[in-house]
């Protein structure tokens, strides 16, 4: 399964700020998905636990959103409290608290994380068409300043592999990267991945008509030394 581990290089810079690893978890080879999004969830399940493992982050509650393509985004003071995952209603996670893993799942819509340069706070949200039409990531850039004291300067962003042009007829990515930069957040990374261009990488709900799996994207702020 290391091949689902994708390795992007905007991925890099988020895990080179201190006491933060970003995972993307993409086609799981072999593993037939073609089917609804619950079965084709239920059979990857096993698969994305095996590979928290692998990359050393099994020891850490996994959070994930209910996502349902809105913009509301759920801010984390108390992970121990969420005992029923996903958090309903919700497309997007923030927090602070170290020792947790944040995780988005993501077949399109881009997995967008937004992280403190000093590694204090993080958020990672899922973007798609209707959700940036609904500006999550402005909002989850306005929530992480507030709540964790930031200015926007000191964030640093990340777009994750989603359909583009001319595959979707929407650059909802390019809206995103606007968005940052109207907020305020300079240093916006995204490396052009279109997921519907990479069969061998990526599930594509459009592609696949809809009976796909999903990529795991995930954010770990990591216990430091007290």
């Amino acid at each position: 399964m290391s091949d689902a581990v994708v390795c992007l290089p905007s991925l890099h810079a988020l895990n080179a700020l201190p006491g933060v690893t970003a995972r993307f978890f993409g086609r799981m080879t072999g593993v037939d998905v073609m089917r609804e999004r619950r079965e084709a969830m239920a059979l990857l399940a096993p698969y994305h636990r095996q590979l928290l493992q692998r990359e050393g982050l099994d020891g850490f509650p996994l959070i994930t959103a209910e996502q349902v393509h809105g913009n509301e985004i759920a801010f984390l003071e108390n992970a121990e409290a969420y005992t029923q995952v996903p958090i309903r209603g919700v497309d997007g996670l923030a927090t602070t608290q170290q020792g947790i893993t944040l995780g988005i799942y993501v077949a399109d819509c881009a997995p967008v994380w937004i992280v403190a340069k000093d590694g204090s706070a993080g958020a990672l949200l899922h973007s798609g068409k209707k959700g940036t039409e609904l500006g999550i990531t402005t909002r989850g850039i306005t929530l992480l300043c507030e709540r964790a004291h930031l200015k926007p300067d000191k964030l640093m962003i990340v777009i994750g592999p989603c359909i583009r042009p001319p595959c979707y007829e929407v650059d909802f990515a390019a809206t995103i990267r606007a968005q940052a930069a109207s907020s305020g957040v300079s240093e916006v990374h995204d490396d052009l991945v279109c997921t519907a261009c990479h069969s061998d990488l990526y599930y594509s709900y459009r592609r696949e008509c809809g009976l796909t799996g999903r990529m795991l994207a995930t954010l770990t702020l990591q216990p430091r030394p007290s």
